[in-house]
């Protein structure tokens, strides 16, 4: 059908409707007239002709007829405006459609006010009324006990009666009825029960039980969660609304057990959420503040262990109930309440078992029970498949989460360490071997926990006074947790080298492991042995102790140790220190070769040369004042406080080796040629200045520090020159004349107040003649001067 075949038809139908208008108003008009007629006697009433109250049809036009072809015999349309009439430049409909949505809105929000709001406020407002009369009349003995409890069951069941007849036509409103009228009952039974005893426990349960499945079954007919809401959840108002204060805590729980097994029954055919929210939430705020509020009273041991586990199991099989029955993904919130379910029974659990003092060997016992618990859902979500393979890592995370806080619960020392380490490299090994990323989310905080516990560990070595106990080296437990703390991270550091085919979940952690593995590795390997030469020198202070007399006003003897071996224990620490710093760098130089590596290699070597230049030759001065000093009298200082002195400089000078072998190894990315130069002339320096000092100390020379200092640095000075010269480093020639600047400084205002004349005069003719053969090398060789700084340019 073409535009103009619509047109007309379209043209025909509205002149029919417009003739068939007339019609009716005719009618209406003669109608008018004949009942005014009747209602005035002695009125005619006069028939209009047919032609004005016949319906006038016009015919539709033969196809293909043009719009100017309508029937002219037909009476002709008056030109009464109709609505209908197409506007210039306005869309058609676009009123109408925004008219019924406005009104559909209007009316779906008035619907919802006066068919469902105000139905549940007015029957919340219903029963708290009934609630407050009956409380006014118990406590004013109005009525008898009986006759109350009577009263009450009829309102309910009345309630209940008019509810149900209501359902056919208004099923809204006998939903919020009914779930009124079992909130009253539930009143009713606990009050007949708890305050006035007229039926006994056995009934009182057998009745609950009743309404419970009664509320299901209504709840699930009804499709209607109003009514799980205000019969169930509404219903821990009870104990509260009409509580005496007697402390009947086993029937309040039983109660709520009750109420919360209907929930659990409701979920494997409803999954309302707002209802098991509600429910745990109510739940668990009653429970934690009554148990809370007793504080370490243990008159409720039994029974808080026992609802508690009950209110867990029935939130944690309601919580999973619906997700395994439909097999659906678990989402956020799901999870939040996995947690937070297991996670307030473990801890209402700890805290009863904690303040009752014969319990407390059973917080070991009861945390891997709650392992276990989770371990067999995981397991039977696992073998039948019930669920997404998410929610069994999820669960499995938990059964691992409890084992962890088992072990340290249970166990202490190094057990724990080498327990957390072990979990935590399987978990990583799992997580990159099977590309798992909640292993690995598992292990990132395992690790951590490990080495914090390593410290702990380390730390228990130590008495309150900051010193080591006598402990046996190498044949001890913290050794042995170290070197298994040493192997899994060696393990965990080569799993971390293999490429992984599937990216990161969280790509942070992995940047941060891969950092935080070696390091850990690293920091342990130092600190173990470091340890145990602590231990060795410890033990033999411990052996030389001599028992002296009995100190002034106490009964307690005074003792006497050779603290000679605590600063050889400090030097021995200092070229063990060594050695590991030369040893790492020479295993990434020749095996590794990872230029983070390298670079964490060059931080630490300056690090240690430092310390050692100043702290460390410090020590060994402090080793040769002891074997010159004639204090002691109870000891016998061997000259190997001398001989220490060369030991640990050959391992010095092994350390700088090694620093020239990073240098050259070309893993660093700038070049450090300038300030390895540096690094080992002054080193150069310092380690000849403390000789020199230690020398005339032991030759008995006087103003060592000041004569043989000078006149040294003066001839290092001109040996840095000829260096410069010769190879062409600048650097070198200014370090020189800074040196030789340094040297002028300390001998006017330092050396020339203390010295004799001899010494001035030496001083002074042997620096001169080293100024003057300075300035002829200078004057010799500017052409070698002059070409590098050219070269420079």
């Amino acid at each position: 059908m073409d535009k103009s075949d619509r047109l007309n038809l379209l043209l025909v139908k509205l002149e029919n409707l417009l003739i068939r208008q007339q019609g009716f108003e005719a009618e209406i008009e003669a109608l008018k007239q004949e009942v005014r007629a009747l209602q005035i006697p002695g009125t005619t009433f006069v028939q209009p002709p047919p032609a004005q109250i016949s319906e006038q049809v016009i015919a539709p036009p033969p196809r293909n007829t043009p719009p100017s072809a309508v029937n002219q015999n037909a009476i002709p349309p008056q030109p009464v405006p109709s609505p209908f009439q197409p506007q210039v430049n306005q869309p058609q409909g676009n009123f109408a459609d925004r008219f019924k949505r406005e009104n559909m809105v209007k009316s779906d929000f008035e619907k919802f006010i006066g068919e469902n709001l105000i139905s549940k406020i007015g029957i919340l407002i219903l029963i708290l009324g009934v609630c407050i009369g009956a409380k006014y009349a118990i406590d004013h003995d109005m009525i008898s006990p009986l006759t109350r409890i009577i009263l009450g069951y009829a309102v309910g069941a009345g309630l209940m009666a008019f509810a149900i007849k209501l359902k056919e036509k208004y099923e809204n409103f006998s939903a919020v009825l009914v779930s009124g009228a079992i909130a009253i009952m539930y009143f009713i039974t606990y009050a007949a029960y708890d305050f006035y005893a007229l039926i006994p426990q056995a009934l009182a349960f057998i009745l609950m039980v009743v309404f419970t499945s009664f509320t299901v079954v209504a709840a699930i007919k009804y499709n209607k969660q109003v009514i799980a809401h205000i019969g169930l959840v509404g219903a821990y108002a009870v104990p509260f609304l009409l509580s005496d204060g007697s402390g009947k805590v086993g029937v309040l729980f039983t109660y709520m057990a009750i109420i919360n097994i209907g929930i659990l029954i409701l979920s494997f055919k409803k999954y309302w959420k707002p209802l098991f929210y509600a429910s745990f939430g109510l739940t668990w705020l009653i429970f934690v503040s009554w148990r809370m509020d007793m504080g370490s009273d243990n008159k409720f041991f039994a029974l808080s262990l026992l609802f508690s586990t009950i209110f867990f199991l029935t939130f944690y099989i309601t919580n999973l109930a619906y997700k395994v029955s439909r097999k659906e993904i678990f989402n956020f919130s799901d999870v939040v309440i996995l947690l937070l379910n297991s996670f307030i029974y473990y801890g209402i659990g700890y805290f009863i078992l904690a303040e009752n003092k014969n319990s407390v060997e059973l917080l070991g016992l009861f945390t891997l029970t709650n392992a276990v618990i989770h371990f067999v859902v995981s397991l039977i979500i696992y073998k039948k498949e019930l669920a997404d393979r998410n929610l069994f890592y999820l669960i499995l995370a938990m059964v691992i989460t409890f084992i962890t806080i088992a072990v340290p619960v249970q166990l202490n020392g190094g057990w724990v360490t080498i327990f957390w380490t072990v979990e935590a490299s399987v978990l990583f090994y799992l997580a990159r071997v099977k590309n798992s990323a909640i292993y690995e989310k598992l292990s990132f905080p395992l690790i951590f926990l490990a080495f914090l516990s390593l410290l702990q560990d380390w730390s228990s070595s130590f008495d309150y006074y900051g010193n080591n106990l006598a402990i046996t080296p190498i044949l001890n437990v913290n050794f042995l947790t170290a070197c298994i703390f040493i192997g899994c991270f060696i393990w965990m550091f080569k799993v971390s080298k293999q490429e992984t085919e599937k990216p990161a979940e969280w790509p942070w952690m992995r940047q941060i492991l891969s950092y935080a593995i070696p390091s850990i590795l690293l920091l342990t390997v130092y600190i173990t042995f470091r340890l145990e030469i602590s231990k060795h020198f410890d033990k033999l202070i411990q052996s030389t102790r001599i028992t002296l007399h009995q100190r002034i006003g106490t009964d307690d003897p005074s003792y006497e140790f050779n603290y000679n071996y605590e600063t050889l224990k400090t030097a021995w620490i200092y070229i063990y220190t060594l050695f590991f710093a030369s040893a790492l760098n020479y295993y990434n130089t020749k095996k590794l070769k990872n230029s983070k590596l390298a670079i964490a290699n060059l931080i630490i070597n300056l690090l240690v040369v430092a310390i050692f230049l100043t702290h460390g030759l410090l020590t060994l001065s402090e080793l040769r004042d002891s074997y010159l000093s004639s204090e002691n009298k109870y000891f016998n200082i061997s000259s190997f406080n001398i001989g220490i002195r060369y030991i640990a400089m050959a391992f010095f000078a092994l350390l700088i080796v090694q620093c020239y072998q990073l240098q050259k190894s070309g893993l660093l990315k700038k070049d450090f040629k300038t300030m390895f130069d540096y690094l080992l002339y002054i080193s150069i320096l310092w380690i000849i200045s403390s000789e020199l000092i230690n020398i005339l100390e032991l030759s008995g020379t006087q103003e060592s520090y000041k004569l043989g200092l000078s006149i040294l640095w003066g001839v290092y000075s001109l040996f840095l020159i000829g260096m410069g010269l010769a190879k062409n480093k600048k650097h070198l020639r200014i370090g020189a004349m800074v040196l030789f600047g340094i040297t002028l400084i300390k001998l006017f205002f330092y050396d020339i107040y203390s010295l004799s004349t001899i010494s001035k005069t030496i001083v002074f003719v042997s620096l001169g003649a080293l100024l003057l053969i300075i300035s002829f090398l200078y004057n010799k060789y500017k052409h070698l001067i002059i070409d590098d700084v050219k070269v420079e340019d």
